[in-house]
């Protein structure tokens, strides 16, 4: 199917037919409230486990067809071209991804050495979040976090890390497992199999720097 959206750019992505007859609803309303202008009104698609590009905003017609409709966004925009030359097209699911919220730059440690509790949310397209490993040194050793309760299929799940910080600098990261075997992959892992311009569909394993003084800043650890 085509879902084609109101919007000024005409947002169209193709959704296979066996995805659209299985989880895919076109939602007029959430939270016992009708859609905010903002949120996709009058209608918008819901895609369960499947990128938020996906979800076209604003609806205003489905077309039925019999293959790939190649739309302007999705070959100049979701197309991860490869270093070999080719072009990766039409990814769908959201593959396990994970990312600290606390600390994070928004919320920085400002409490000084002592009990953390370090907290972040996880989820997968393709089933259920397991088990979320943590590190405070970059990756040189990692502790299995703490999970909020049982994971749902294709859902945000919370996880924690109880740790007493000694005030040194941290390199805080998260990496999810899913329940299909899929654990989230180091970004230069993701580009070994997505290329360099697979700005769109990154879920490697996200780096925060954390100062002595609590400050936390995006870096990158190769």
């Amino acid at each position: 199917i085509l879902p084609e959206g109101a919007d000024a750019s005409a947002m169209t992505r193709s959704v296979p037919m066996e995805k659209a007859l299985d989880d895919c609803l076109v939602a007029f309303g959430m939270n016992g409230e009708a859609l905010r202008p903002e949120q996709g009104y009058p209608v918008r698609l819901v895609v369960p486990g499947w990128e938020g590009n996906m979800w076209v905003k604003w609806l205003r017609r489905i077309e039925v067809g019999d293959e790939p409709w190649h739309h302007r966004e999705e070959t100049s925009k979701y197309t991860d071209l490869l270093d070999d030359g080719r072009a990766r097209r039409f990814t769908w699911q959201m593959d396990a991804k994970s990312v600290i919220t606390s600390p994070s730059p928004q919320a920085p440690m400002t409490h000084g050495p002592g009990p953390t509790v370090l907290t972040g949310i996880a989820w997968s397209g393709r089933g259920t979040i397991p088990r979320v490993d943590v590190t405070l040194d970059g990756g040189i050793n990692w502790r299995e976090a703490r999970m909020d309760g049982p994971s749902l299929d294709k859902s945000m799940h919370r996880f924690y890390l109880d740790f007493v910080w000694d005030g040194k600098p941290l390199l805080l990261q998260s990496r999810a497992h899913d329940s299909s075997g899929y654990v989230q992959p180091t970004k230069e892992a993701l580009r070994k199999v997505r290329g360099v311009n697979s700005i769109y569909h990154n879920n490697g394993i996200q780096t925060w720097y954390v100062s002595e003084e609590g400050g936390v800043e995006n870096v990158e650890v190769s």
